[in-house]
């Protein structure tokens, strides 16, 4: 997992070889790819900065509330989790925006099937090998349940899982999901709030309870696997 920062250049490279896109369709097990948040316009975003740890802390503002990284002398705010944060950020060409959709530790999610509406699935951030995660934190800006990026070399705990929700059979790119958490039964969502230095202008990202207009996702730019393709013969980015 740890070269999926070396292997993705020849991913997005191999994806498009030959001069050909992939025909829209469903999201396949395997793929590699950013997620929209089509209500903030804002992608699914994960960076080596951390929650509450004193590296990273959180800043009232008159405006706004916002983070601010203090150098040699680190301020705390004693909440977080200490774990790799999560945001949204604008920019479509971001290379630490890339997730890879996988199944359940049981192989639950054969590389190059469709993704159904229901199923269980992780999203493992490709250049840190850490798992999309929420538990019972508070978010820092908002207040919500933060969600995280969690493990190493894709492996973390249940409080990785979530579920796609969709209206069809499968995940289809064009379409907007949901993802809900397993274990806490949140929805992932941006509701628009903004850090400030040295993340300034990326949104929170965080876990809400019900479902509205803000927890709604579409697959962007990516690869997405088939089963033909020989990149199936990588087990890991």
């Amino acid at each position: 997992m740890r070269g999926g920062c070396r292997l993705l250049p020849l991913l997005l490279l191999c994806g498009l070889c030959g001069g050909r896109e992939l025909a829209p369709g469903a999201v396949t097990c395997g793929s590699v790819l950013k997620l929209l948040n089509t209500r903030h316009s804002v992608r699914l975003h994960s960076h080596e900065v951390k929650y509450g740890s004193g590296e990273i802390c959180a800043v009232p503002a008159a405006s706004v509330p916002f983070f601010s990284l203090e150098g040699a002398i680190p301020r705390s705010t004693g909440t977080g989790s200490g774990q790799q944060s999560v945001t949204g950020v604008e920019a479509s060409d971001d290379a630490n925006s890339y997730w890879r959709v996988r199944g359940k530790a049981d192989g639950s999610c054969q590389r190059g099937t469709p993704v159904k509406c229901g199923q269980a699935i992780r999203l493992t951030h490709v250049n840190t090998g850490k798992n999309l995660h929420t538990h019972h934190f508070p978010s820092p800006l908002s207040n919500n349940q933060e969600v995280s990026a969690f493990g190493d070399d894709g492996e973390g705990d249940d409080l990785d899982i979530w579920i796609v929700q969709c209206s069809g059979t499968h995940w289809e790119r064009e379409d907007a999901v949901r993802f809900k958490h397993v274990g806490t039964e949140v929805f992932l969502s941006i509701t628009g709030e903004q850090y400030g230095h040295p993340i300034r202008g990326q949104r929170e990202v965080h876990g809400m309870p019900t479902a509205n207009h803000h927890n709604y996702w579409k697959a962007m730019e990516g690869v997405f696997i088939k089963p033909s393709m020989d990149l199936a013969k990588h087990d890991e980015l």
